[in-house]
């Protein structure tokens, strides 16, 4: 897939990389890029002598590019023809994160498991509305419910009263 024709190493009248905007860098690299529809481009290969354009290139929303060559040039190939590492082909991350929300457990599960504790408080008010005792056995499960609801509330940081 490689030709000498067109594959060049990256001269020093490249644009520099810009990690804020990966497809403005990539697209000033290619021959000839046109835009056919939003978010999508198509130009000539500089991994191989291309006579048509052959390489499709697309940016997500996130601002990652996808890179395909149709006559098989592999996505490295075509990079570094111009220059460019896959690093290249992702938007700068922001670094100003100050202290990131972390749930090390999804919603949903922690909804599923209070849904079953909950579940176990009915069944035990069902028991005392027949009027029927509960077994010790039956009343230290119900105790365990009770405590892993209110763990999961002070967890979430919900007022209780509110």
């Amino acid at each position: 897939m490689n030709s000498p024709s067109r594959a060049t190493a990256p001269t020093c009248h490249e644009p520099p990389i810009d990690r804020r905007a990966p497809l403005d860098t990539l697209l000033s690299r290619l021959d000839k890029p046109r835009q056919p529809s939003p978010g999508r481009w198509i130009a000539r290969c500089p991994a191989h002598a291309d006579k048509a354009p052959s390489l499709s290139i697309r940016e997500l929303d996130d601002g990652r590019i996808l890179v395909h060559c149709f006559a098989g040039c592999p996505v490295s190939d075509v990079l570094a023809a111009v220059g460019l590492e896959f690093a290249d082909l992702y938007p700068e991350r922001p670094t100003d994160r100050a202290n990131p929300e972390r749930r090390p457990f999804p919603a949903e599960d922690v909804l599923r498991a209070i849904y079953r504790e909950t579940l176990i408080v009915a069944a035990a008010a069902g028991f005392l509305l027949e009027g029927r005792a509960l077994s010790e056995a039956d009343r230290g499960r119900l105790g365990m419910a009770l405590e892993r609801i209110q763990a999961a509330v002070a967890y979430s940081g919900v007022d209780r009263h509110g």
